[in-house]
């Protein structure tokens, strides 16, 4: 079965679970958007906990539509005073534009996703800016939105916006 690994993970993850109990809210204020990329560990470079933040994920961390949809709820209803846009160094979103993306997805294996919006932009912190300022004029937000860069390979955010 293709995963047994991640079930037996589970399993072990299960007998010495400790987070019963743990409310939906997020108990330091924040919610994190940021990129899918696996060297991500939002909550461990934040130095949080299960339970403090509200993690949304996408492809290159950007602000898309059903983001601001969980950033609404988030703000209203589960406790989100503080939003993080992290985008990080390396990034495979950040290699090219949407068109460019599409052509190593055709590349890789003969998908066409051209036309799709991807959110690719090889002008990270352009992209950066407009997602924060986005965030920012929203009248439906009214958490305090700041951006950062993430470097891959110190571990370090820096603020940028």
């Amino acid at each position: 079965m293709a995963f047994t690994d991640l079930l037996e993970g589970n399993a072990r993850y299960s007998a010495r679970f400790t987070e019963k109990g743990v409310p939906g809210r997020a108990a330091r204020g924040v919610a994190v958007v940021t990129c899918m990329d696996s060297r991500l560990d939002p909550l461990a470079m934040l130095d949080l906990k299960v339970g403090d933040a509200k993690v949304l994920r996408t492809a290159g961390g950007r602000v898309t539509p059903d983001v601001l949809t969980a950033l609404v709820v988030g703000v209203h209803l589960l406790g989100v005073t503080r939003i993080m846009v992290i985008a990080h160094t390396r990034c495979a979103m950040a290699s090219g534009d949407d068109t460019q993306i599409a052509g190593a997805i055709e590349a890789a294996d003969g998908t066409n996703v051209h036309g799709m919006r991807i959110g690719a932009t090889t002008d990270q912190l352009t992209a950066l800016h407009f997602d924060v300022d986005q965030l920012r004029s929203n009248p439906l937000i009214s958490a305090e939105t700041a951006g950062f860069m993430y470097d891959v390979d110190t571990g370090a955010i820096t603020q940028v916006n």
